[in-house]
Parts: structure tokens; C-alpha cells; sequence
């Protein structure tokens, strides 16, 4: 009997370990380890964190949604990973010892690199979890009682933009809802070296469809942006040229905020020799395993995946919820593989569909793959996508409490629509 470990859970770490379980059977032990008892639904904490959801809304109890399916779930964070080990140290001093090891921690937020940011430490909010996202709320509350002008967006460095399109176009919706919004001036800041860039190098007609949405809204933007500092009030933005060079200098007055931080590997897994870069993500081969420590797999923002293109302020490639379901299930085949003695060759899509609300409407995303050239890319804007983000985070939360990892909809509906988790061997010649 195999014991494999499951180092998060989150979106990535809790589909793992439904995939794992329905691809080995019954014969091999599962532990979830996760930080907090909860699962939380990443994707609605825009809309925690401007009251439209409360944190209940979006999370399950990971234990006994888990339990049903003969998984141990261990909510203690870790302190450490010892693959020359194979064992993962928690905090407090428990030691589990692995067989196999699948990581899917999602990122450390580094909001330290730029002096004054984030919640915590510094005057700016985050939607990064759910915690921050509850955080954000209160603070918009207060907000409310005092308008003034606001400033959302990404620095340097980060990955994930969508969520930074998403907060800002929500919150104008919110305000022209509270008759509040000729009362606040905003202003999108970003990494990005133009609007609709994503990290990606754009997506369809993303550049054109996301300046449209953000001057019909009156929102101004600056790109190229790398945030130097924020202090109380103030966030101070160098926008720089083609080469990177400072080309302006501004300070932004604010009374809120919102900016995404760049991600770095979780502390537990940073600086080990062979497992991660520098930046402390994941290195894996096309078989989500990592090269040096075989029995090490790897999904979701904790891996380590290189920018698209080289951009004036450095911007990194996005791990959208679908490219990391298409992880998952590849690790889950290879494992199953590694177990009956055979090589694992299940190589993931990492196709890219993303759903962003807009507070009324809301924009469509697929690029099939993620990363360019593409054999699909498209963007379309809809008050459908409002809706059917909504019924997919209630599809979630519900396939995350029973887990049915391949229902009916994402078996037929996606492949209609040419969308499968993994690559197929090209024809013979």
C-alpha cells in the first residue's frame, strides 16, 4: 500500500485528491493537508469582499466532504518539505512520511517586495484569500461611510490578473448600485505592458474588448506601472517606456485600494536544491513530476512556469482554474500508472478558459493552450458570462462537496467545445 500526500487544499489540492482516489482505488492511503479546515472558493472572493457574498457562501468543511472518500484530511500548515526524506514536517512537529508527495499550495503572496503593500503590514487590501477578501469588505464598509478616489490593480512582478480586472469593474457596478460612483475617481494600475495583456500576450481581441470596458466606466489606467511604495493615502507608481525606463512619475491619492502582489513558492518548499527555482516554485517536466525527485508532483500556481514574453516591468504567466483541473487529472492518470508499475505519459492541456464578472456583465476568456501559438484564442463580452460564472461557482462548491470530479457537463459539454484536460499523441505518420 502506497501513502500519498496532498500539500493543499485548495482548488488544486482538493481535485487531486478526488482524481487520485477514483484513478487508484481503495488499496492506497490519501492525506489532504491544508492550513485551515476549510475549502474556499477563490474565485468568488471578489464578490466577498464587496458584500455581494458572505464568507459561508463559498467555502465547505474539507473533513467530512473528504472523509467520504476514504481521504485523511490534516488541517495544520507545513513547516517544511524533506524530499531526500519523503517526509513533510507541520508545524507544531508532526511528521508525515510520503510515498508519493503531489504539491498544489497555490503561492506565498509577496507582498514584502514593495514597501507599504498589502493588508497586513502595509494600507492595501488583497482578494487572494479568503481571509483578505473579508478584510477587503470591512474595510469597503468603512470606505462607503467616506468616498474618495480608489486605485486597483497589480505590481510588478505578478501573475494573476483576472481578479484585479474583475475587483474594479465589480466595484463600479457596486457604486453606480449605491449612487456613490460620481463621488470616486478610479484608476486601474498594472505590470501588464497594456490592458488586456494578462500575462498571456493577450487573448483574442482582449486589449481592445478590456479598454472599452474600463472607458465606458470612466476608469483611467496606467501600464507599464511598477509600484514603488504606498503610504498612507499615497501610492507611488514609476510608468516606464518600451525599454524600461522611467518615463513618469506618479503619485495616486487613494481611500482604497485593492493590488495583486507577485507570488513566490510557500516558505515550506523554497531553497531546496532540485525542487524549485529561485523564486521557490515547483520545477516539473511534462508530466507534472519533478525531474529530480521522481516521486514529487506538482499543479496549480505553486509550479513553475515561465513568462510568456519578456515585458519593460515583469509580468508572469497566470495558472487559471482549468489549466490546473487539466494538471490534476494528468498527475492523477501518471500516478495511477507509477502504482501498476507503468511509465506515466499523461501530459496536461493547460488550456486556459476563464470566466471574469464585471458586476453586470462580465468577459469570456479561452486560449487553447494557455501558453502561445495557440490553436484557439477568443474573447467575448456578456451578461451571460455574469451568469454563468455564478452557476459555476455553485457547480463547484458542489462538486467539491461530493467528489464527482468528471460530471456529465465538463465529460460532454466542454469536449464539445473542443476543450479536454489532456493532450492526445499525435497521429502516426
Amino acid at each position: 500500500m502506497a501513502t500519498i500526500i496532498v500539500l493543499g487544499a485548495g482548488l488544486g489540492g482538493m481535485a487531486a485528491a478526488y482524481e487520485i482516489r477514483a484513478a487508484i482505488g481503495k488499496n492506497h492511503a490519501i492525506t489532504v493537508v491544508g492550513e485551515s479546515p476549510h475549502f474556499n472558493f477563490t474565485p468568488s472572493n471578489p464578490w466577498v469582499a464587496v458584500g455581494w457574498r458572505k464568507p459561508a457562501d463559498i467555502r465547505i468543511e474539507a473533513a467530512p466532504s473528504l472523509g467520504k472518500h476514504a481521504i485523511d484530511f490534516v488541517d495544520t500548515a507545513a513547516e517544511a518539505v524533506v524530499p531526500s526524506q519523503n517526509q513533510v514536517r507541520l508545524v507544531g512537529g508532526r511528521v508525515l512520511d510520503y510515498d508519493y508527495l503531489v504539491i498544489a499550495t497555490g503561492p506565498r503572496l509577496a507582498f514584502d517586495e514593495v514597501p507599504g503593500l498589502g493588508p497586513s503590514a502595509g494600507f492595501t487590501q488583497s482578494v487572494c484569500t479568503g481571509p483578505h477578501a473579508q478584510g477587503a469588505w470591512q474595510a469597503y464598509e468603512a470606505f462607503l461611510a467616506n468616498p474618495g478616489p480608489i486605485v486597483i490593480g497589480a505590481v510588478q512582478g505578478a501573475s494573476c490578473f483576472g481578479p484585479a480586472y474583475e475587483f474594479a469593474l465589480i466595484i463600479d457596478a457596486d457604486l453606480r448600485k449605491r449612487k456613490l460612483r460620481d463621488r470616486v475617481p478610479m484608476t486601474y494600475v498594472t505590470s501588464e505592458p497594456y490592458i488586456g495583456h494578462m500575462g498571456l500576450g493577450g487573448v483574442g481581441d482582449s486589449k481592445s474588448l478590456l479598454e472599452s470596458e474600463l472607458r465606458q466606466r470612466h476608469i483611467k489606467w496606467i501600464a507599464n506601472a511598477r509600484v514603488t511604495a504606498v503610504e498612507s493615502g499615497t501610492i507611488k507608481v514609476d510608468e516606464v517606456d518600451t525599454k524600461g525606463n522611467t518615463s513618469q512619475s506618479h503619485e495616486l491619492p487613494f481611500a482604497y485600494s485593492m493590488l495583486l502582489p507577485a507570488f513566490t513558492g510557500v516558505d515550506a518548499v523554497r531553497g531546496i536544491e532540485g525542487l524549485t527555482n529561485p523564486r521557490g516554485f515547483i520545477l516539473i517536466d511534462e508530466h507534472q513530476r519533478n525531474p529530480n525527485f521522481r516521486n514529487i508532483y506538482a499543479a496549480g500556481v505553486c509550479v513553475a512556469i515561465p513568462p510568456v514574453e519578456a515585458t519593460p516591468v515583469p509580468t508572469g504567466a497566470p495558472k487559471t482554474g482549468f489549466m490546473i483541473e487539466s494538471m490534476v487529472t494528468a498527475i492523477a492518470h501518471n500516478l495511477r500508472d507509477d502504482l501498476a508499475g507503468r511509465v506515466g505519459k499523461a501530459r496536461a492541456t493547460w488550456n486556459a478558459v476563464c470566466l471574469a464578472d464585471m458586476g453586470d456583465t462580465g468577459a469570456a476568456f479561452v486560449a487553447l493552450p494557455q501558453i502561445p501559438p495557440r490553436n484557439v484564442t477568443w474573447a467575448r463580452v456578456g451578461k451571460w458570462v455574469h451568469l454563468a460564472k455564478v452557476a459555476f461557482e455553485k457547480y463547484y462548491l458542489r462538486k467539491m462537496r461530493t467528489g464527482n470530479t468528471d460530471p456529465v457537463y465538463e465529460k460532454y459539454v466542454l469536449k464539445a467545445l473542443g476543450i479536454e484536460r489532456l493532450k492526445s499523441d499525435p497521429p502516426a505518420t
